[in-house]
């Protein structure tokens, strides 16, 4: 199952580190585990939901009957990419739209927009664009940290996967 939440890409992987090490090892309920993530990336506790989420889509955490555990394995940089890639909805469209010549975050949005639900844009007619603008430009940051994309001065352009 491919997941939406989509937190801000940091500067480094650290604070990704840091969010799964927030999981629980034993089991705890998602609201736990939420202010458990939030508390520690001192994060609102729907950030916290965001990271907890995004952490599942990595491979980071798994829900389990009682709630969210972290997942013990550390995943290597192509696991992250691959995981990123497959399991978080809109990595791998967004994707796709990049080549070898630079492409602008907007026109990327551009490409990206008829992937956007409709249930979505029926939710907030007014405002729908510029959450998904804004979720586009984050999957594009978390593209660059995985090493599945690069910035360039114009845009963003594709990086080969070396695996």
């Amino acid at each position: 199952m491919r997941r939406k939440p989509v937190p801000p890409a940091p500067d480094s992987l650290d604070r990704l580190w840091d969010a799964h090490r927030a999981v629980p090892l034993i089991p705890g309920s998602e609201d736990d585990c939420c202010g458990r993530v939030a508390e520690r990336l001192d994060v609102t506790p729907d950030e916290g939901r965001d990271w907890l989420v995004f952490c599942q889509s990595l491979g980071l955490a798994r829900e389990v009957s009682r709630g969210f555990e972290r997942v013990r394995d550390d995943p290597d940089a192509a696991e992250l990419r691959a995981a990123f890639e497959a399991n978080v909805f809109g990595a791998r469209e967004a994707l796709d739209v990049l080549g070898d010549e630079p492409t602008p975050a907007d026109a990327v949005f551009d490409a990206f927009e008829p992937t956007v639900p409709n249930w979505e844009r029926h939710r907030d007619p007014d405002g729908w664009e510029s959450r998904w603008r804004d979720r586009v430009a984050r999957l594009l940051d978390w593209a660059v940290l995985f090493g599945a994309a690069a910035r360039k001065p114009d845009g963003y352009v594709a990086v080969e996967d070396s695996a």
